[in-house]
């Protein structure tokens, strides 16, 4: 990483690289990279520079050739559904940390269909809890990304992707 970047750090989303920084924890001082979130401006998060165990949560944007390409390849009706409540609730969790973009989609396309199928049977049906918040929180990955790439607000993403992909 260099100063200047920007990356995905985890649950933080976009980040811009702001600096290094030497701090002290545990009684040691270490180079912390400092990040600062691109969607909530009024944070900072501190990545130690010297440990690889959260260096694993960071990972490159994707671009927009990769974006379309992405997008492109997302038609068709690849459900990811598993009626108990409890192991759907662990793979989706799963598929939230893990942050591959086919997988997010493919979530949000079938929470998306579940929420009209219940839709149809009664109006009043909504998806349980869990469920809109995994489709709130897939939406909030994938939209703050492709916007960010694509220079596009986050309100036009989910659009983008459906006229692209469904």
């Amino acid at each position: 990483m260099n100063i200047g970047d920007v990356i995905i750090y985890g649950k933080h989303g976009i980040c811009k690289v702001a600096g290094l920084q030497e701090m002290c924890m545990d009684e040691t001082m270490r180079p912390y990279y400092v990040l600062k979130p691109v969607y909530n401006t009024g944070a900072t998060v501190y990545v130690s520079a010297a440990s690889d165990s959260k260096k694993t949560e960071i990972r490159k944007l994707l671009s927009t050739d990769e974006i379309f390409s992405l997008v492109k390849k997302m038609s068709g009706k690849n459900f990811i559904w598993n009626k108990d409540n409890r192991k759907r609730k662990e793979l989706y969790s799963q598929i939230l940390a893990d942050g591959n973009h086919t997988e997010l989609i493919n979530m949000i396309k079938t929470l998306k269909c579940h929420k009209q199928e219940l839709k149809e049977v009664n109006k009043n049906n909504k998806l349980q809890i869990s469920d809109e918040d995994f489709l709130k929180g897939a939406e909030k990955t994938l939209c703050e990304e492709f916007a960010y790439v694509l220079k596009i607000n986050r309100e036009e993403v989910m659009p983008f992707i459906y006229e692209n992909s469904f």
